[in-house]
C-alpha cells in the first residue's frame, strides 16, 4: 500500500497517555485527526489540549469497545487508524478482564474497518513487547520473530491463579496474533495494509490528564515512584527495555508515512535499563527529590531481556532520545505540576 502523508485519521483510546502524543504527532505533521473516547467527560481535557488545531481536532464516544459494531461510525471517512486502546494495569482478577477488551477491541475496530472503512489505507496497532518476549534461562537479544508463548501457555493452565504481569503479556499476544490473523483472512477483501508497533516500557512527560502522580499510567506511575521512593538495591539493578512516549508517538505519524511500513511487526525500543541508570540520569534537586541509589552500580548489570530496534531505524528511520533527555524533560513536567 503507498503511504498515507494526509487525510483524516482515527485514533482509539485518545486520552490514554501514549495516544494524547500520538494525536499530537499527527496534528504537527498536519493530519486531522478523530480521536475516540469511552466517555464525554473523557473528552474536556483534550478539547483544551488541542483547541489551538480547531476543527483540525475532534472527538466521537465509543461507550464499549467490546460490543459488535462499536466503532462502525468511527471509522467512517478517515484515511488511517491508530488503534491504542487496550487495558494496561495489574489490579487484575480475572484474566478475561484483561484480555477480552484487548481482543475485541482490537478486532472489533478491524472488523469496523473491513465493513464500512472505505477510504482507510492503512491501520496501526499498538501492542507491546509483551507479545515478543519469553522469559530464558540465558540472556536474550529479541527481534520482530520473536512470540510470547509462555504468558498464554500460563494462563490458560492457572487461570486467575497466574500473575498479573503474565496475564497482561498473555493479553497484548492473543490481542496482536488476532489482528494478523484477521488481516490474513480478509486481505483480499480490505483496501489497507496493517502495522504494528511493538514498545516495551513507555517513559516522559505526560500531556493526559493527571491531576496526581496516582493518576498516572501504569509505566509512567512506576517511573515516578521508582525515581522519588526509596527502593532496595535488588529492585535498582532490575530493569527491562524502555521508549520515551514522544518517540512513540513520532512512530505512530512514521508508520503511515513510510510506505515499506505496511505489513510490519516493528518493535520500538531506545535501548535496555536497570533503574540505577534512572537514579543516574535524573537531574540534581535542590530539595533533594529523586532517589540516588548507588550512583555507577547499574553499569555493569546482565540485561536479561535486549530487543533489536535495528528494523524500526531502517523501515521508520526513528532517532530515539537518551535517558538523560528524557529524565530531564520528565522531572521538569513533575516541577511544573507542582509534585
Amino acid at each position: 500500500m503507498p503511504a498515507v502523508t494526509s487525510g483524516k485519521v482515527l485514533v482509539s483510546g485518545a486520552n490514554g497517555y501514549i495516544a494524547v502524543w500520538v494525536v499530537r504527532a499527527l496534528l504537527e505533521e498536519g493530519f486531522a485527526v478523530r480521536g475516540a473516547v469511552r466517555s464525554a467527560d473523557k473528552a474536556a481535557h483534550l478539547h483544551e489540549t488541542f483547541a489551538s488545531y480547531g476543527d483540525k481536532f475532534e472527538l466521537i464516544v465509543v461507550p464499549d469497545i467490546t460490543q459488535e459494531g462499536a466503532f462502525d461510525e468511527a471509522v467512517k471517512g478517515v484515511d488511517a487508524i491508530e488503534h491504542t486502546a487496550s487495558p494496561f494495569h495489574f489490579q487484575v482478577d480475572e484474566p478475561d478482564e484483561l484480555i477480552r477488551p484487548a481482543i475485541h477491541g482490537t478486532v472489533g475496530i478491524l472488523q469496523s474497518a473491513l465493513k464500512h472503512g472505505t477510504l482507510v489505507k492503512r491501520v496501526v496497532v499498538t501492542s507491546s513487547s509483551a507479545a515478543v518476549l519469553q522469559v530464558e534461562p540465558e540472556p536474550k537479544t529479541f527481534s520482530e520473530l520473536d512470540w510470547n508463548q509462555q504468558a498464554p501457555k500460563e494462563v490458560a493452565e492457572l487461570g486467575r491463579a497466574a500473575p498479573a504481569m503474565t496475564k497482561y503479556r498473555a493479553s497484548k499476544t492473543l490481542a496482536e496474533r488476532a489482528a494478523w490473523d484477521f488481516f490474513e483472512k480478509h486481505k483480499n477483501e480490505i483496501g489497507w495494509d496493517l502495522v504494528v508497533l511493538n514498545p516495551p516500557f513507555v517513559f516522559g512527560p505526560t500531556i493526559s490528564h493527571a491531576p496526581t502522580p496516582a493518576a498516572l499510567g501504569t509505566s509512567a506511575r512506576q517511573f515516578y515512584t521508582m525515581l522519588t521512593e526509596e527502593s532496595s538495591p535488588a529492585t535498582r539493578h532490575t530493569g527491562s527495555s524502555w521508549v520515551d512516549v514522544r518517540d512513540l508517538g513520532r512512530a505512530h505519524v512514521l508508520a503511515l508515512l513510510k510506505a515499506q511500513a505496511g505489513g510490519e511487526r516493528i518493535i520500538v525500543s531506545a535501548g535496555p535499563f536497570v533503574w540505577q541508570d534512572w537514579l543516574d540520569a535524573a537531574p540534581h534537586s535542590p530539595h533533594g527529590k529523586y532517589q540516588k541509589g548507588v550512583p555507577g552500580s547499574g553499569k555493569d548489570a546482565v540485561h536479561q531481556i535486549r530487543y533489536d530496534a535495528s528494523k524500526s531505524v531502517r523501515v521508520l528511520g526513528m532517532e530515539y532520545r537518551t535517558m538523560a533527555e528524557t529524565a530531564r524533560d520528565t522531572a521538569a513536567d513533575w516541577e511544573a505540576r507542582g509534585w
